[in-house]
């Protein structure tokens, strides 16, 4: 279910800003439609603040569930006792059932390093590809995890634009975070394709940019998924003139780098 909420801003970047601080989600879970634009008015007298309205989606509330009523004994039903079973020469027990325990719900690991958890199921989805690989993980000062996949011939576990190796992020993601009450950031590379990868697209960043300046118009570009967006948006952050929202839904959502003449960034 989609939901939203409208904010002001100096500039359209804060109006964004504000948004995603209200809601505690990132860029590129939303998508932005910018209202109004911000107006400096003259010597500061006049002018109007930007508005956006951000769009977010909300997970479906499940259906309650309805318990049957359980059937209650008839009056009359003689009450009987369990047969009792031989265990053995001198044991033996009564109540077969009741000797059964109940199972409990799993409960899930306490937050805390995740390292040994990415570790466990990383060997286990390379073996089951087929892949000789070792993750060698570091733990980066905002918390997030690293994970550089080493071996040789990794071609296969980078896929065409790095759409294997972003499938293996995911899953592992969704793996290590399930039942967790705190969320961690998992990066998975390997032969060093994220990063050559983030200096083709800042390149990009900085070229759709200027043409943006220079023509004022705002430019769609292609589909990318949320790493990359990322990417684009972190590199234009601090670009004059110049703000970026995505749009649209996975697997088609764009980034969009707009024209933003008279914002001043502080």
């Amino acid at each position: 279910m989609l939901q939203y909420i409208e904010t002001t801003g100096k500039n359209e970047e804060e109006a964004i800003s504000a948004a995603l601080r209200k809601l505690g989600l990132d860029r590129d879970e939303v998508s932005v439609e910018v209202l109004e634009r911000a107006k400096s008015g003259f010597l500061g007298i006049g002018g109007s603040p930007a508005k956006v309205k951000v769009t977010y989606e909300v997970p479906d509330a499940p259906a309650p569930k309805v318990e049957k009523p359980k059937p209650q004994p008839k009056a009359d039903a003689p009450k009987t006792e369990s047969p009792k079973v031989p265990l053995g020469k001198g044991a033996e027990k009564t109540s077969v059932q009741e000797d059964k325990a109940v199972p409990k719900a799993a409960e899930p690991a306490p937050d805390g390093d995740r390292t040994e958890a990415i570790t466990t199921f990383l060997n286990g989805l390379l073996a089951h590809m087929g892949v000789s690989a070792t993750p060698k993980i570091t733990v980066a000062e905002d918390g997030s995890y690293k994970v550089e996949l080493m071996g040789e011939g990794l071609g296969a576990l980078i896929g065409r634009r790095g759409e294997t190796l972003d499938a293996i992020q995911q899953l592992t993601s969704y793996s290590v975070n399930r039942g967790q009450s705190k969320r961690v950031r998992i990066h998975v590379d390997a032969e060093g394709y994220r990063a050559k990868r983030e200096e083709s697209l800042e390149r990009l960043a900085r070229k759709v940019a200027g043409k943006v300046v220079k023509y004022r118009r705002n430019v769609t570009l292609e589909p990318m998924n949320a790493y990359e967006r990322h990417v684009i948006h972190t590199a234009l952050q601090d670009y004059p003139d110049v703000t970026t929202y995505s749009t649209g839904t996975e697997p088609n959502r764009r980034t969009i780098v707009a024209y933003s003449k008279g914002e001043h960034r502080d």
